[in-house]
């Protein structure tokens, strides 16, 4: 049995890569944030200009400006916004959000280990192989409600992973052709 659940339907071979280059809302909001920079370099380089003419250099007037401090909130945003944070702060607030998304029964029996980006796959970890069966069998349902929140397409499959069994030990009582705890939990 795989430990991942495509969403389409396909094997995950099947499935398409993520292009590594920004596309429709990336594009956008990466052009954006360009054209903002280049805006602000220009206007400190103008008023560079304008001060030193008047015999002084960059001095911070009683009017607000970018230097003057800033709340932590915003200065967080700022900085998520600056350098393209956007889907990984998105999912991580889906991580602290686990039992809200996908209800009270399945959160204690299941929980979001991480994140990969650039596949766009959520690994869920269960407590039993019941309850990764029964996730498998929801990951269609739980993968459109991430998306909702998320935003179009941010997970394309849910890696669901059963519990970590106990060390495998080698003894003078093990049954011949057996696998030890690897016959419970694979």
């Amino acid at each position: 049995m795989s430990a991942q659940e495509p969403l389409s339907g396909g094997s995950p071979e099947e499935a398409p890569k993520p292009s590594p280059e920004p596309s429709g809302v990336d594009l956008a909001r990466v052009a954006l944030r360009a054209a903002k920079e280049a805006a602000r370099a220009r206007g400190d380089a103008a008023q560079q200009k304008k001060q030193s003419r008047r015999g002084g250099g960059l001095r911070s007037g009683s009017g607000r400006d970018r230097r003057d401090p800033m709340a932590l909130g915003a200065a967080i945003n700022r900085l998520v916004t600056e350098r393209g944070w956007e889907a990984p702060a998105a999912v991580g607030g889906v991580m602290g959000r686990w039992p809200e998304i996908v209800g009270a029964d399945l959160a204690k029996h299941c929980e979001p280990e991480s994140y990969d980006e650039d596949e766009r796959v959520l690994v869920v970890r269960c407590d039993s192989t019941a309850w990764a069966t029964n996730l498998r069998l929801l990951a269609p349902q739980l993968v459109a409600r991430l998306n909702e929140d998320l935003g179009h397409g941010r997970v394309r499959f849910l890696k669901v992973l059963g519990p970590n069994g106990p060390a495998r030990r080698f003894g003078p009582l093990r049954a011949p052709g057996s696998m030890g705890p690897g016959d419970t939990y694979g």
